[in-house]
């Protein structure tokens, strides 16, 4: 079959419903929860504002539109090479010099919901996606890997999806050997689904934040905040990730969304 002939039944397949779209995106708004960090480390990101410049008025009598203030990291957003100290001497490393080739790929998603249930600090291991990869198959070079732990069901609750006390954020996350591991099978990024790509506790690892330190280094990509992984299975989606083309952008907001193949 052609590369033509294989895209018009791929077409026909999301116009009959034999392939779900799945958004694995969250609503990005005033309420949307956003990084907090430490005062003596760095800046936030400034709040989400929405502001109206007509709805059918004296301020544009036939349309409605709005302008906005927001970070490039807000919401469920992807993270570009030069977001870090390490990336930042790739010059195909800001979202408007990308490799849009990259940014659409087989997804594999890695469930371990349940242990993040049971462990806010969860921390996924070689033997963990080494066992996952005996049950479901390979990790491949140019494929995405995210991390499943049901952690959009708090969303809604930026205190329960920072899940922050004196002693810092709590949320599950990769070790630095597992994105070392990713990284050397040729992965193009790692997703989480938590407010960022690495773990709440993961400024104490070695090196500090890996999953920052290492996908940037080597010139792959983040996505954090993503919903909706529950609906994925664990191979045979295919997504689609792709930011906004800002100028020297260092990330963008995503509606990141999944091709799921009806069973």
């Amino acid at each position: 079959m052609t590369s033509q002939a294989l895209l018009g039944q791929l077409g026909q397949m999301i116009l009959s419903g034999g392939i779900d779209v799945v958004d694995c995106s969250g609503v990005l708004g005033p309420e949307t929860p956003l990084l907090k960090l430490p005062p003596e480390l760095a800046k936030d990101t400034p709040p989400i504002k929405i502001h109206r410049i007509s709805e059918y008025d004296q301020d544009g009598p036939f349309w409605a539109w709005n302008w906005l203030e927001l970070g490039e990291h807000s919401g469920t957003h992807f993270d570009a090479p030069h977001h870090w100290i390490t990336g930042k001497d790739y010059s195909d490393g800001y979202t408007d010099t990308l490799d849009v080739q990259r940014l659409i790929a087989p997804v594999n998603v890695l469930d371990f919901s349940k242990e993040c249930a049971e462990n806010p600090d969860f921390l996924l291991t070689i033997d963990h996606v080494k066992a996952w990869e005996a049950a479901h198959g390979e990790i491949k070079a140019g494929e995405w890997v995210v991390l499943r732990s049901d952690w959009d069901r708090f969303a809604d609750d930026e205190a329960k999806f920072l899940n922050a006390d004196a002693t810092g954020p709590h949320t599950p996350g990769p070790t630095a050997e597992v994105i070392d591991y990713l990284i050397a099978k040729g992965i193009v990024g790692w997703g989480s689904q938590c407010i960022g790509t690495d773990a709440g506790q993961a400024g104490g690892m070695n090196p500090p934040f890996p999953a920052h330190n290492l996908l940037h280094k080597n010139n792959r990509f983040g996505l954090a905040s993503l919903a909706n992984l529950d609906k994925l299975p664990a191979k045979g989606a295919i997504l689609i990730a792709a930011p906004l083309k800002i100028k020297n952008g260092t990330g963008s907001p995503i509606r990141a969304l999944a091709l799921v193949p009806k069973a």
